[in-house]
């Protein structure tokens, strides 16, 4: 985190910060702590209850954690630090801020101290996003060391000039060496000399020509390649002839330089397009066996769903079918219900009415007997005679069977 990054981070309580400074934690690379000073216990311990155990941001699974701090002794510096400023002596003119140039008054703003020992406002270096002070431009975060890709080693790297991986030499685990058989880079820049070593021509080449005469290695900066003793012995009259020849070859090395440069790059260029191609080619076959599988796995699904409403379908026709058959039954045995219950009513029908006969004739009879017998309690009827009468004769009546009439 940067200055900037921590003063963002405790925005929220920086009115309450009288004083912040960034301390080294021993024996950590790139770890550091903050002394912080409020203004009372109160924002101290709002502070706690806010930042301790909360992550600095949401990519990364570093959280925060807040002690509080009774007492602090300065011993002194036990490192060497170039752009530390020693501490400001007791004088009556407070210091001003780097920045604005404004006196460092804790009452109106907080105060951060960085590790080397400068002092500014936090509104001003809120604004500083970069890692180093303002003043000495002492960076926090120290240099990152090198070290091989693939064994992790710290020892005799090679640094690739074409991709820049960093391997081993050949003393080591020869992870550059193997590098250059596979990708056909063939120069390689030694990190501690600073040398550029040809796999191909297996030599260096940082400070070497080769001539075109005789093959041999001789140094850029030799401004005779026959004479011993300068130009004593050679066809050079001058310095003035010197200084053109050796422009001329510098002026050679370095087409022959972009030669080398531009067919390096083209050899580049080649090797990343086959390696795109078969990516491709890969990447089409992958995409195609999916496509055939997912394909399979439909149609599978599909067949199967196919089957499934055929034997649905089956068992559906089926079911009409018997349906249809019960349909016809039932109709020929409600047809035949209906036929009983219509005879069953008519049967019913004269059953009643020949009762309704019956009882007229019944009635009939009971009603004659009771004439019969008021006539004879009156004497009226001593000398009669009682004739039997046939229904058909009695019209009057209009019903059926046998009756009595007196005379």
């Amino acid at each position: 985190m940067t200055y900037a990054d921590f003063c963002q981070f405790c925005a929220s309580f920086i009115q309450h910060i009288l004083e912040m400074r960034i301390v080294r934690t021993d024996g950590m690379d790139d770890q550091y702590s903050v002394l912080i000073r409020f203004d009372s216990q109160d924002s101290a311990d709002k502070f706690y209850q806010h930042f301790n155990g909360r992550q600095f941001n949401s990519l990364e699974e570093e959280v925060c954690h807040v002690l509080f701090t009774v007492y602090v002794q300065f011993t002194g510096y036990t490192g060497s630090l170039e752009h530390v400023q020693p501490a400001p002596t007791s004088s009556t003119e407070q210091p001003s801020c780097p920045v604005c140039l404004e006196r460092l008054d804790q009452d109106t703003s907080g105060i951060l101290t960085t590790i080397c020992n400068h002092s500014f406002h936090c509104s001003c270096i809120s604004k500083w996003t970069d890692s180093s002070c303002p003043v000495c431009r002492y960076c926090q975060q120290q240099p990152e060391k090198s070290i091989c890709f693939v064994c992790q080693t710290s020892e005799n790297l090679w640094m690739c000039v074409i991709c820049g991986f960093v391997g081993c030499g050949r003393y080591k685990g020869g992870h550059a060496i193997i590098h250059w058989k596979e990708t056909e880079h063939c120069y390689s820049l030694e990190l501690e000399t600073q040398r550029v070593w040809d796999y191909a021509g297996d030599n260096y080449v940082h400070r070497l020509i080769q001539s075109k005469t005789d093959g041999k290695l001789v140094e850029l900066n030799s401004h005779c390649l026959h004479g011993k003793d300068n130009c004593g012995s050679c066809d050079c009259v001058d310095s003035g002839t010197s200084d053109a020849l050796l422009s001329s070859k510098v002026e050679a090395i370095v087409n022959e330089y972009n030669e080398l440069l531009a067919a390096q790059l083209e050899n580049q260029k080649i090797y990343y397009e086959t390696l795109l191609q078969e990516a491709k080619e890969e990447t089409e076959k992958i995409i195609s066996e999916a496509v055939k599988k997912a394909i399979a796995q439909k149609l599978q699904k599909m067949q199967a769903k196919l089957d499934r409403c055929v034997t649905e379908k089956k068992f559906l026709d089926d079911l009409n079918e018997n349906l249809l058959k019960n349909q016809e039954m039932w109709k020929a045995k409600i047809s035949e219900i209906e036929e009983r219950e219509k005879m069953a009513l008519r049967a019913k029908d004269d059953k009643i009415q020949d009762s309704e006969a019956q009882l007229r004739d019944l009635m009939a009879y009971l009603e004659a007997e009771k004439t019969l017998q008021q006539l004879s309690i009156s004497n009226e009827i001593k000398d009669g005679t009682v004739l039997p009468m046939s229904v058909e004769s009695s019209t009057s009546t209009g019903t059926k069977g046998k009756g009595k009439k007196i005379q």
